[in-house]
Formats: structure tokens, C-alpha cells, sequence
């Protein structure tokens, strides 16, 4: 283990020593961090439901905490600035998850745990698939290990409340995330253009991506129409196999 590397930011680090895309160690830290999800879905599923509402208030309070300490990390090694806003859907799932948790209104429990569940943990899977950390850090770095803990939280919070039963996703309500993304992605598409940033990826697509594909599919000109066109159809997908895996469930309950 490379100890000299561990407190690095990337423009602190060699060019070059990060372990890429689909190479071993991304996909055993990929593998490993999935594995843990099941199993601390399938170990809090047999604790009892006062201990379970604990650790979902508990979540989203520890997600914050890591994310100030990360942002006190960036500002002590000197390279905290915009690129390192909360603006990226998995930094905004944190606020999702908090609003979740903490606001007393039954719908608005109802409306974030949905876009929690449809929206923010398919696209921290898809991080976690394509990291666009690996080409920039070693395996032993602060950093990296922070966004693979912080991805595994943005996925098992909203699985938590699915097994739990605490949200029940139904296609006809495709619109909370529809228009949650109307509402988000236009300003940060803005203040992505005025400062040059990427949040989102609306700006341009993460290379060895299915962004890059839409890219290269529709043309600079339109690839924010292929995006959204894309993000429609995860959204479908994830409603349809929630749907799926449910009926089946009842189904083996009766047999």
C-alpha cells in the first residue's frame, strides 16, 4: 500500500496512476461494495422496526457528516473549489434522503423515497460501474474509498425502504422524478455552461460510458435530447422490474 498517496487530491497525485475502468481492481471494489449492501440489507431485515428507523434517520445524518469531513479534507489539502459542490444527482441524494427522513409531510416521505429509489440509486449503481474517480486515483487514496463508501450509502438507504416497505414504486407516479429533474437540471445545466463544470454530465459525457455512446450516436448538437431520452428509459426499466420482482414475490408468498 502506497501510504504517500493516501491524503492526495488528484492534482497532487503522478499522472497515470490511476487503475481505469472494468481493470481488477475496479471491479473487485465494485463487486465488494455490492455484496456489502446485500448483506446489511439482509441483516437489517431481521432486526426489529425501532432499530431499523434508527438506522434509516442515521443514513443520511452519517452521508452529511462524511461529506463535510471530505469538503474539510479538500480545503486542509488546498484544492476545495466549484467542481466540488453538491450539484452531481448523487450529491443531491443526500438532501433527498434527508428530506425523506426529517420532513413530517406523509406525501413528501412518499414523493422523495420514490425518486430515492427510481432515480438516485440506479444512477449510483451506474457510478459505481463507471467511476469516473478510477482514471484518477490509486486504489489506497482517500478519495477513492470515500466515493465507493459514499456509493454503496446512495444505494443501500433507498433499498432499506423498499424492503421495508416503507415506499411502494408504481409507474403512474414516473412524474416525481420527471418533474424533479425539471426542476434541477435546468439551473445546474446553466451554472454548468457559465463556470465550465460537469455536473450532472450535461456538459459532456464520461468516456467508456453509455453517455459517451449517446454522444458519438447523436452528435454534440443532440446529445442532451439522447440523455434525456436515455434517463426516460432507466426510469421505465427501473419502475417495470420493480413491478416484476413484486408480482413475483406475491406470487411464491401464495404458493
Amino acid at each position: 500500500m502506497q501510504m504517500e498517496y493516501f491524503w492526495k487530491q488528484q492534482d497532487d497525485l503522478p499522472a497515470g496512476i490511476g487503475y481505469g475502468l472494468f481493470s481488477k481492481p475496479h471491479i473487485i471494489s465494485t463487486f465488494v461494495v455490492l455484496v456489502l449492501v446485500a448483506t446489511l440489507v439482509i441483516l437489517i431485515s431481521h432486526i426489529d422496526n425501532d432499530k431499523k428507523e434508527r438506522i434509516n434517520k442515521t443514513i443520511p445524518v452519517l452521508m452529511l457528516i462524511l461529506e463535510i469531513f471530505k469538503d474539510l479534507y479538500l480545503v486542509r489539502v488546498g484544492h476545495f473549489g466549484i467542481g466540488y459542490l453538491p450539484l452531481h444527482v448523487c450529491s443531491i441524494g443526500i438532501f433527498i434522503f434527508l428530506i425523506r427522513e426529517y420532513l413530517p409531510s406523509v406525501k413528501i416521505k412518499e414523493i422523495s423515497g420514490e425518486i430515492a429509489f427510481i432515480l438516485i440509486m440506479p444512477a449510483s449503481v451506474c457510478a459505481l460501474v463507471f467511476p469516473d474517480w478510477a482514471e484518477l486515483y490509486p486504489v489506497w487514496n482517500f478519495m477513492n474509498l470515500y466515493s465507493y463508501l459514499w456509493h454503496g450509502l446512495l444505494v443501500l438507504y433507498p433499498f432499506l425502504l423498499k424492503t421495508e416497505g416503507k415506499i411502494k414504486p408504481i409507474l403512474r407516479h414516473i412524474h416525481y422524478e420527471i418533474i424533479f429533474l425539471l426542476i434541477v437540471v435546468p439551473p445546474i445545466l446553466l451554472f454548468d455552461k457559465k463556470y465550465g463544470c460537469n455536473y450532472f454530465f450535461v456538459n459532456w459525457p464520461l468516456e467508456g460510458t453509455p453517455l459517451a455512446f449517446i454522444a458519438d450516436t447523436f452528435g454534440t448538437r443532440y446529445y442532451l435530447v439522447g440523455y434525456g431520452i436515455l434517463t426516460f428509459a432507466v426510469l421505465i426499466l427501473v419502475y417495470v422490474l420493480t413491478g416484476i420482482i413484486d408480482k413475483l414475490k406475491k406470487t411464491n408468498t401464495f404458493c
